[in-house]
């Protein structure tokens, strides 16, 4: 029996009408050289009903909630492909996304890979302000869209994949979340593999969420990168301190304020109007307005979230688990 090239991963978790978006653009695709393994996360609202509605390779799994991560290895364990691809549930892919992936595995010849993540003209206001926040070079340094990395690439989980045989080596993800993808990475990459940025392979992320969801999700991202750099020594960067940095300079011109007779805040003021004229280039003016609270809240969470976590970890000596238990499943 003939493999396919492709074995496509998606753990889902209560997101029935995201799958079928996401089902939808499989079928579209131009060219079709996968199998697609569906894992249900211990989900209430379940996915399985989708299956029947599509001429696609899909093998629908169901387990108990232990978190994306371990969803993933799940189906690891399940494909029979050449190469594990992951996708998040709330992604979309354009047509061409397998055809502008297989041209790039062959000119580069990488053993796992990434692609980066765009919003869709379809996303709501609020996601397409949020995904500028996340992937403008004022805000991340313009990694996650696809520009050079600051250092090795790390992909991301929601559009990422390796070899089987990479898998088999190195293992799969582990039990943190998030953080369980650049965690990934960083093993393959010990492990001498070759990782590469692949920017064709875009994908629409939906980012699933409001600005109150952004912001936890930021902290978090912030927290989990000096658990990160505390597990792989060597890998921390000056560029992953200056969302602190910037959370501390805001709070010192706030408090300026009453001895500066305002002029304190020009400099925030100036940050304001680089980002609303920065993301009005490429969306609308109300996407350019609320681009200006996401890029505040990207910043200033993450700056928090990696503070905090310098300080229990680095300052005071307590262990990952012991200083942030929400951050690991329990798969027992």
């Amino acid at each position: 029996m003939t493999h396919p090239k492709y074995s496509i991963i998606i753990p889902v978790y209560n997101r029935p009408d995201e799958m079928k978006e996401m089902l939808d653009s499989l079928r579209n695709q131009t060219i079709k050289p996968f199998e697609i393994i569906l894992v249900e996360d211990g989900s209430d609202q379940k996915s399985d009903f989708l299956i029947e509605r599509y001429d696609l390779p899909i093998n629908y799994f169901f387990k108990k909630n232990t978190g994306p991560g371990d969803s993933r290895n799940f189906g690891m364990k399940k494909a029979k492909g050449e190469y594990f691809l992951f996708f998040d549930s709330d992604c979309v892919l354009p047509e061409d996304y397998f055809e502008n992936l297989d041209h790039a595995i062959v000119e580069i010849q990488p053993d796992a890979f990434g692609g980066p993540d765009a919003a869709h003209p379809s996303f709501s206001n609020v996601q397409k302000a949020i995904n500028y926040a996340m992937t403008s070079f004022f805000t991340t340094g313009g990694i996650r869209g696809g520009k050079k990395q600051l250092d090795k690439y790390q992909p991301r989980s929601f559009n990422m994949g390796l070899k089987k045989q990479v898998y088999e080596k190195v293992g799969g993800f582990s039990d943190i979340h998030p953080g369980e993808d650049p965690d990934l990475s960083f093993r393959i990459m010990n492990a001498g593999y070759k990782v590469s940025l692949i920017r064709e392979a875009v994908v629409f992320h939906k980012r699933r969420i409001d600005f109150e969801k952004f912001i936890k999700q930021v902290y978090k991202f912030g927290v989990v990168r000096v658990i990160l750099n505390r597990w792989y020594p060597g890998t921390g960067k000056v560029v992953y301190m200056l969302p602190s940095l910037f959370l501390l300079g805001t709070l010192g011109l706030l408090l300026l304020i009453p001895s500066t007779g305002g002029y304190s805040l020009l400099p925030l003021s100036l940050f304001i109007g680089l980002i609303g004229l920065d993301a009005w280039r490429s969306n609308s003016f109300i996407v350019a307005v609320l681009a200006i609270p996401a890029a505040f809240i990207q910043l200033l969470g993450y700056g928090f979230g990696y503070l905090k976590s310098q300080i229990k970890l680095n300052l005071l000596g307590q262990a990952e688990r012991q200083a942030f238990p929400s951050f690991f499943f329990d798969k027992k």
